[in-house]
């Protein structure tokens, strides 16, 4: 279903509003969304045990799995510095790619900033090398 990619762009915002970043002080939102025209959004949730912490990208894909959603069209993710809006790019981290091609393989990247989107990247550029088994 198409959804323009303003509309997701302003949910992945509104999401990194929400971010909980008091160690980095690094807001990240991303807006997933399905096949079927669902979107599902994620924030970075950080914890003082550093390895416990979740990146944007990775909540609103295990948010949408656990509603039973499995097929995903595009992501767009805004993130930068907590007291700014957003102004650089700020694409997936590998651990978010690799969990992202387990469900959607060709799923579309979308890179967002407060001006807009900048840039798109199919994800298979991205993480050229996938794990598979």
């Amino acid at each position: 279903m198409a959804l323009p990619d303003a509309t997701l762009l302003e949910e992945a915002l509104q999401a990194r509003r929400r971010s909980y970043c008091p160690y980095s002080r690094f807001a990240v939102g991303a807006a997933l969304l399905t096949t079927s025209g669902q979107v599902y959004t994620g924030t970075n949730v950080e914890n003082a045990s550093y390895g416990l912490s979740m990146c944007a990208e990775r909540v609103a894909l295990f948010r949408a799995v656990a509603e039973g959603e499995r097929s995903f069209s595009k992501i767009v993710v805004v993130g930068g510095p907590a007291d700014q809006e957003p102004q650089a790019l700020c694409p997936p981290c590998g651990a978010c790619r690799q969990a992202l091609f387990e469900f959607a393989p060709d799923l579309e990247v979308l890179l967002g900033t407060a001006r807009g989107i900048e840039r798109r990247f199919p994800l298979r550029d991205l993480l050229p090398e996938p794990f598979e088994l």
